[in-house]
């Protein structure tokens, strides 16, 4: 199990970046819990956690710069494998999102970004591609110190690299 100090800066699960602000020892029902008070970025709310469940509901330290340049060879190769069926599709990338891992954003990011190309997305697709782009964005951009529009520039170039075959195919 990860134990953050105050002032870590964490992933939240389909919230992004928050704060580590505070760490109390409080009871509940008889037992005393340590809880992280966490301070969402993206849209100043707080979330009290205790540290016992961190793991199971995916908080995390953010990710390497190892992780990033393994991120952005996956966005610049390589297929996609994207199930047609739209409700399957969802529920997938929906659970994905849940995870936390940078890992499963990217391979949302990339599968709907795919299908796009092919197809156009839902509102509620469009909606998830939009949070996953944030969601990577937001966090490789804290770890590199560099402007979010940067960021989502480099993502965009490598999909559009990984699938410029496609997008060939689809002009012709």
């Amino acid at each position: 199990m990860d134990s953050f100090s105050i002032g870590d800066k964490v992933i939240y699960p389909n919230q992004g970046i928050g704060i580590v602000e505070d760490i109390q020892k409080e009871k509940y029902f008889g037992q005393e819990f340590r809880i992280y008070h966490l301070r969402i970025v993206s849209n100043d709310s707080k979330i009290l956690v205790p540290s016992s469940n961190t793991e199971e509901i995916g908080i995390r330290r953010l990710i390497s710069l190892d992780t990033i340049r393994e991120i952005y060879d996956f966005m610049r190769s390589g297929a996609v494998d994207v199930s047609m069926n739209w409700k399957g599709r969802y529920k997938e990338h929906v659970n994905l999102m849940k995870t936390g891992t940078i890992q499963d954003m990217a391979m949302v990011l990339k599968s709907l970004f795919y299908l796009n190309l092919v197809k156009p997305l839902s509102f509620r697709e469009k909606k998830m591609m939009e949070k996953a782009k944030e969601l990577l964005v937001t966090e490789i951009s804290e770890v590199l110190h560099t402007t979010t529009e940067n960021t989502e520039q480099q993502l965009l170039d490598g999909l559009t690299d990984c699938f410029k075959n496609v997008s060939a195919q689809l002009g012709s």
